[in-house]
């Protein structure tokens, strides 16, 4: 791996209704079954808190970006990191967050709630916002977006706050699963993410917010961005290459994934017609 990825070291159709609910529960799954659904059996699950809405605004028709989506400066930009339902002859289920979606057609979404995609590379992350008619926030307007109004380091202020948001005294899940051992089958095991005190719900930190109404920009996943690089840290690393709003790594190429790599989708403003969902 190289040197500068310091986030490794430290450690239409159907709509999907397993995404929305009061309450919602995703089942591990193991390394040996990925194409064959979920298996309670496998690791500790993650519970989505049940006082967390699901419910949008109702979408005003010439409103300049859809309620899934903040308005910010020209740009329309994901509220939440991106989740993804994978497209059948029999409509769209949800595609599990623990698994690349490398070969599988489907798209991006923005939801409250739910486990956030890992295991994505920024070439995956294009076509999933493509396929909802939008695309990979352009650098700039990740950052602005990620800095608020204020334009502050951080989303919630410029001093660090211990849990604010998904970054303070997490488990680090290859010293867990893998004795501390980082190579591209342990960085991949889809039991990472699914241990106990490692990766969130969507918005599960209210604190980890600003004025646009966007959350978990610092911590949780990593987000790609149009340049190549991934911005925002994860859940155990949003300091060591840069602080909060300022961190971005760049050593790994666009087709590079692992469990800490996430993404959201941008729009420019006025572009999507409707919510429908996306």
């Amino acid at each position: 791996m190289a040197a500068n990825k310091t986030t490794t070291r430290a450690p239409g159709s159907k709509r999907v209704a397993g995404f929305i609910g009061a309450l919602i529960l995703v089942p591990g799954i193991a390394a040996a079954s990925l194409t064959a659904g979920y298996s309670t059996a496998s690791a500790a699950p993650v519970t989505i808190n049940p006082t967390l809405s699901s419910l949008a605004a109702p979408y005003r028709a010439n409103a300049p970006c859809p309620p899934s989506m903040a308005h910010v400066g020209t740009s329309c930009v994901d509220k939440f990191e991106a989740s993804l339902v994978e497209r059948t002859p029999d409509g769209e289920v949800a595609f599990s967050p623990y698994q690349a979606p490398n070969g599988h057609d489907v798209r991006a979404v923005s939801r409250r709630g739910v486990v956030p995609q890992a295991h994505i590379s920024m070439v995956e992350a294009k076509r999933a916002c493509a396929a909802s008619g939008k695309r990979l926030c352009k650098a700039q307007e990740w950052k602005t977006a990620c800095k608020g109004p204020d334009s502050t380091r951080y989303p919630y202020g410029n001093k660090r706050e211990a849990g604010a948001c998904v970054d303070t005294n997490r488990t680090s899940p290859m010293g867990l699963l893998h004795n501390g051992e980082h190579s591209a089958k342990t960085l991949n095991d889809p039991l990472a993410n699914q241990q106990a005190n490692t990766l969130e719900a969507t918005g599960s930190h209210e604190s980890c917010s600003n004025g646009y109404d966007v959350h978990d920009m610092v911590g949780n996943v990593h987000e790609w961005t149009d340049d190549a690089s991934f911005r925002g840290g994860y859940y155990l690393d949003t300091k060591l290459n840069g602080e909060g709003c300022d961190y971005r790594t760049t050593a790994h190429a666009p087709s590079y994934y692992d469990y800490s790599t996430g993404f959201r989708c941008c729009a420019d403003e006025g572009s999507i017609p409707a919510d429908d969902g996306i």
